[in-house]
């Protein structure tokens, strides 16, 4: 089993012991998200850390998209919610990369792959993907590289 499944197994059940129910509910959606994930396919399989990674960060965008749609329909107590799951599940998520990181690891990847203009944005996608995955979201990634290819 992955150290990651371990860890948030463990954290479920000092959640359960300590009665922390926002805890204990955003762990148990984590880990029946992974599960739904391993079975998911043709043959049952154990995710790797990577794999459980994306599972996490998905589920973490769910959770503040969710918050958004609340906090514009004026229920903010449920906006409040998702953004407490959304808090949990970021402490099992490698750190954010600030803008200032992003911007280099773009410019590292517009250098090596050569690109240059706003046509080239999927080889420069290409590159910078596996360098920035679950260490920042796909649109942020976008938008950096969109400024940084029509400069």
């Amino acid at each position: 089993m992955s150290a990651l499944k371990d860890k948030l197994k463990a954290d479920l059940t000092t959640s359960l012991k300590a009665r922390d129910e926002v805890r204990l509910r955003t762990i148990r959606m984590a880990l029946a998200a992974i599960g739904v994930e391993e079975v998911a396919g043709k043959t049952a399989r154990e995710l790797s850390d990577d794999e459980i990674v994306k599972v996490l960060t998905r589920e973490a965008k769910k959770r503040r998209e969710a918050s958004e749609a609340f906090a514009n329909a004026g229920r903010a107590e449920q906006a409040q919610a998702e953004l407490d799951e959304q808090a949990i599940l970021d402490e099992y998520l490698p750190a954010q990369l600030s803008d200032e990181e992003l911007g280099a690891l773009v410019d590292e990847a517009i250098a090596e792959s050569g690109a240059a203009g706003p046509k080239a944005m999927g080889q420069v996608m290409k590159v910078l993907n596996p360098k920035v995955a679950g260490r920042a979201e796909g649109g942020r990634v976008a938008q950096a590289v969109r400024a940084r290819l029509s400069d």
